[in-house]
């Protein structure tokens, strides 16, 4: 379904996660807030056509996903967790989310709403990590990806910059573009 005047394509907002979100969290993405409002104005802009993920720790850690929880054993948690939950403005707004234990959040039910050859658009966090991870992903699968630059945070903006120009290397399987280019504002 498409609204007259919208953007094409599929909106995935990926982990926008109180563990990202709040200061002391390990996993703070420090410019969490700065790209609240960006993301608010794509997922009004992209509606209906939005998925909203969440990152959650398996209920057992297997292979090379072990030791990754003995360095994060705080992330030990289920999914109710007040960490995993998604922040307050987005919680109550985004409908059923897609919840992944792994960073890319690329499989069988997003491409499902993509649709085969489908435009995904990316925004959320981290840049250097679950961005980047499902914008590689899609994009071997067939998708036409756009990761909206300045609706992403990082873990630090050293990182974001970096993440950013790997991607771009991509082209033009993977666009890096603007909240402006995707809104045509």
């Amino acid at each position: 379904m498409s609204v007259p005047g919208a953007p094409a394509g599929w909106l995935a907002v990926i982990d926008m996660q109180r563990v990202f979100a709040e200061a002391g969290s390990p996993w703070l993405a420090p410019r969490f807030g700065e790209i609240r409002g960006p993301v608010s104005r794509l997922v009004e802009a992209f509606r209906p056509r939005v998925t909203f993920t969440r990152f959650i720790a398996p209920e057992v850690p297997s292979g090379g996903w072990r030791r990754y929880y003995e360095m994060w054993p705080f992330a030990r948690q289920p999914p109710d967790a007040r960490i995993y939950q998604l922040v307050d403005e987005f919680a109550g707004d985004a409908g059923d989310t897609l919840d992944e234990t792994t960073f890319s959040k690329w499989g069988p039910e997003l491409s499902g709403r993509v649709g085969d050859g489908g435009r995904l658009v990316l925004a959320g966090v981290s840049t250097d990590c679950c961005v980047l991870s499902t914008a590689v992903a899609a994009a071997d699968a067939g998708a036409a990806v756009q990761v909206v630059g300045d609706a992403c945070a990082g873990a630090g903006d050293v990182s974001h910059g970096q993440a950013l120009d790997i991607l771009r290397l991509y082209r033009p399987l993977i666009e890096v573009v603007s909240l402006a280019d995707v809104l045509g504002r």
